[in-house]
């Protein structure tokens, strides 16, 4: 019996309101725990916030109010852009709880107890003279600083000495070190592991329980002049939730027997990694199956901040692009897990080709044809069919594979798998014509055609429900399917569409959006624009196609290069671009791109490369030109 499912992201302090790196990673573990929900694994998914310490007192102070009332109202605006992006929690930890307070008691007071080898307390008091990062919360060392300041907050930390309660955390890293090399607690991706297993040879110190100086926070009952410290409050979280402080039965449940995954980014790598798993040893406790630290994000390629003008507000995402698209923008803008780029001026033109062109239509032309030619009922099946087989073995695999994905963290891949179907059934309707069948009469085939494309929809809008929940129940309405059937086990059947069912669609499932217009040109590019004018009988000369990009490669020691494979309606070609720092391999496959096509042909770095696509640059970010509409393969640019 496959042991339940518990995923959960960090608790996030709110001493501001939700970003589009929370949400990146709350959406995240949102599909991954809806994956598993859909191959029938019963599945525990947690969030929540992080209330105490010196950051929400003063903010709370600034605005004149009580620290819990402050809370109170940025717990909410977490809770509106979860709902917003269809985020389903099985719970919310708030660290203000009194349940979660009864665990921290609890957990605190069994370290306590606590003995190392060599038989000293895992607890001990003395006085902390140092350094203290306000932004970070957490005692530094000389060493964390870049010249001189945090570098995650850019600041000065302040020098502190006061009394507090440490933890060994050197006595336990012998044995945190055992348990990531045999593999029963992971690491991943493999290179935070490497991480991790270097810091454990710096000679860490030990960390602070508590905090003298800070009020608003945990009372240690063992001693109410201190309160517990912010991150041994915060972790506690993933135990508070599931009944450690108040219920035995669910912490069994949900700690002691199942698979537990703790995702999140990466800069929190030491407390989780380190101080967590030496915490729960100490209380006797088991430690974590797995700990993923997926990467940092640009804007644009450059660091997200307020006064570069380039934050992402996650709500505003949501009002122009709606919830679904929104969290399939942001899982496919590069590979999860990886630091990558997010680049928002991509945004209308990946929504227009993937969803609205390649899902959206797919789904419109189906069945307008089967509304004009059956009176919107399902035909039925009819197997002799050229490229039918090729078609459903493609559907056959991929419930598998993308759960395989999945498994693995790689939420990219497993939309890629989808909507490589999506696309391979966009090519067996062009392919069979069904609107030649329908003029020539061949009601049958006809009718076969578009009984296979309609499963093929079917399985997909499993396959992307926890992508898409919203869009995917909007497309199996199209066909009167409810949730019951919303299971991986009926994904890996074909021939599930009862014939005669009513087929019906309303509003476009995804409707194209216009892009936005750019700003004025300002004197400066005006002059540059300008300069080496040619004659148009010059430029004349230069013949453009769409091509669409079959395959993209990296080219071997050229970190610039990508190595593309396109259809140019008639023929195919190679190119070589020099894109790679700006677009990974799985972002430009499958794009429609514009290539000029009677260049000679070059060999770059070894490869040839014969045509040269289209590509604009602003500041150091680069976006290739492309399509408006959908063009075929060939279309002439002029």
């Amino acid at each position: 019996m496959t042991k339940p499912f518990y995923i959960t992201t960090p608790i996030y302090y709110i001493n501001a309101n939700p970003h589009i790196g929370q949400a990146y990673t709350t959406i995240a573990a949102d599909v991954i725990a809806r994956f598993h929900r859909l191959n029938g694994r019963e599945t525990f998914f947690l969030t929540g916030t992080d209330e105490h310490g010196t950051k929400i007192a003063e903010a709370a102070a600034k605005e004149g109010i009580s620290e819990i009332d402050y809370c109170d109202r940025i717990v909410e605006s977490f809770k509106k852009v979860w709902k917003n992006l269809l985020i389903e929690t099985d719970d919310f930890i708030r660290t203000t709880s009194p349940r979660h307070e009864k665990a921290v008691d609890k957990i605190l007071n069994a370290m306590r107890k606590a003995k190392t080898d060599d038989g000293k307390d895992a607890i001990y008091s003395d006085y902390y003279e140092g350094l203290y990062c306000n932004g970070c919360e957490a005692f530094i060392t000389e060493k964390d600083l870049v010249d001189g300041v945090c570098p995650h907050h850019n600041r000065v930390p302040e020098k502190v000495r006061e009394k507090n309660y440490f933890f060994r955390l050197t006595a336990f890293l012998p044995k945190i070190k055992e348990k990531i090399e045999s593999g029963k607690m992971k690491i991943k991706p493999e290179s935070r592991q490497h991480e991790v297993l270097g810091l454990i040879n710096q000679d860490l110190p030990d960390f602070s329980l508590s905090r003298e100086s800070v009020k608003w926070g945990i009372p240690l009952s063992f001693d109410d002049s201190q309160v517990a410290y912010v991150w041994v409050d915060a972790l506690s979280n993933y135990i508070s939730a599931v009944g450690y402080g108040d219920d035995p039965a669910m912490f069994e449940k949900w700690w002691n027997n199942s698979e537990i995954v703790h995702l999140m980014a990466k800069d929190i790598l030491k407390f989780h990694c380190l101080y967590w798993p030496a915490m729960l040893m100490a209380a006797g406790l088991r430690l974590p199956d797995t700990i993923y630290l997926h990467g940092f994000f640009t804007v644009d390629g450059k660091k997200m901040s307020k006064t570069m003008g380039n934050m992402i507000d996650p709500n505003d995402m949501v009002a122009e692009f709606g919830p679904d698209a929104t969290r399939y923008l942001l899982l496919t803008q590069y590979p999860f897990g990886v630091d990558g780029d997010i680049q928002a001026g991509r945004f209308i033109t990946q929504y227009n080709s993937n969803l609205a062109n390649d899902l959206g239509n797919l789904v419109s032309r189906v069945v307008k044809m089967v509304s004009v030619n059956f009176d919107s009922t399902l035909p039925s099946p009819y197997k002799n069919i050229e490229g039918l087989q090729e078609l459903m073995d493609k559907a056959d695999v991929l419930p598998g594979k993308a759960y395989q994905h999945i498994i693995h963290f790689e939420l990219g891949q497993s939309v890629t798998s989808a909507m490589d179907l999506v696309r391979a059934t966009n090519k067996f309707f062009n392919d069979r014509a069904p609107w030649i069948l329908a003029k020539e009469g061949k009601k049958d085939e006809l009718g076969g055609v578009l009984y296979a494309c309609c499963e093929v929809i079917r399985i997909v809008s499993i396959i992307l429900f926890p992508v898409m929940p919203g869009k995917m129940r909007e497309i199996r309405s199209v066909f009167g399917l409810d949730d019951t059937t919303l299971t991986l086990d009926n994904a890996r059947k074909f021939f599930e569409l009862e014939p005669g069912t009513l087929v019906e669609l309303g509003d476009a499932i995804f409707p194209r959006l216009k892009p936005k217009k750019a700003k004025d040109t300002d004197q400066t590019n005006a002059e540059e624009i300008s300069e080496g004018l040619l004659d148009i009988s010059e430029f004349a000369k230069a013949q453009m196609r769409v091509a669409k990009v079959l395959q993209a490669e990296s080219v071997p020691d050229a970190d610039k290069l990508l190595k593309l494979q396109i259809d140019l309606g008639k023929e195919k070609r190679q190119i070589v671009a020099g894109v790679a720092q700006h677009y990974s391999p799985e972002q430009i496959t499958d794009m429609s791109i514009i290539v000029v096509t009677n260049l000679k042909p070059a060999v770059i770095r070894g490869v040839e490369s014969n045509g040269m696509l289209l590509a604009a640059k602003k500041g150091k970010s680069l976006y290739l030109v492309v399509p408006d509409g959908d063009l075929p393969p060939g279309a002439k640019i002029s």
